[in-house]
């Protein structure tokens, strides 16, 4: 069973509907023993650094996030849920991430004829190695919907890139974390493809 983390963050939804595609058992849940007895775990999340995180913390799920790391189950942040692994984000100055992987979330900055939020599809550069990316074509495009993004302390866990008015970390994996800032539900065959090879490691 697949335990996606339901924290009331946007989105959460069509990750659902997308690993049932893939003949996945799914389960929305704030549950801890749910969670924990999942086979995989999912983070999504479309919304704000700071709400999240303090919706995390209420609900006592910042503890059981750490455990099913620590217990080895694979585990997948996606957009906002990327975000939230790390240390510290500009969206919300003093706010505590996870800080499961470090490094720093930072806004977009701006360019002339470039939209923030950055909203579209954009290519990837894989580099690393990624266990996510396995049969996924180098410069293949994705879909993004973000004002934030991730900069990494340690570049070997990032495994996919992107540039969109700056150099943006757009995937990393470190033994049993993975992340994405794009969103591979709405990222039609390549996303489709990405979260299949989540679910089968």
């Amino acid at each position: 069973m697949i335990a996606i983390i339901d924290y009331d963050a946007g989105n959460i939804r069509s990750v659902e509907k997308a690993l049932i595609l893939l003949g996945q058992d799914v389960k929305v849940t704030g549950d801890r023993d749910e969670i924990l007895a999942a086979d995989k775990v999912i983070l999504p999340g479309v919304g704000a650094f700071g709400d999240a995180m303090a919706t995390i913390r209420e609900r006592g799920l910042e503890e059981v996030i750490r455990q099913v790391v620590d217990q080895g189950t694979p585990f997948l942040g996606i957009c906002l849920g990327l975000q939230l692994l790390f240390e510290r984000s500009d969206e919300a100055p003093g706010v505590k991430g996870l800080g499961i992987l470090k490094g720093e979330i930072l806004k977009i900055p701006e360019q002339e004829g470039m939209k923030i939020p950055h909203m579209g599809w954009n290519s990837l550069h894989l580099e690393h190695d990624g266990r996510l990316f396995r049969g996924i074509r180098e410069g293949a495009y994705v879909y993004f919907v973000h004002s934030y993004y991730l900069k990494a302390e340690d570049e070997e866990i990032v495994k996919a890139s992107t540039e969109y008015c700056t150099h943006i970390h757009a995937s990393v994996e470190k033994g049993n974390v993975f992340a994405c800032q794009f969103h591979p539900e709405k990222s039609s065959d390549v996303g489709l493809h990405i979260l299949k090879n989540f679910v089968e490691l």
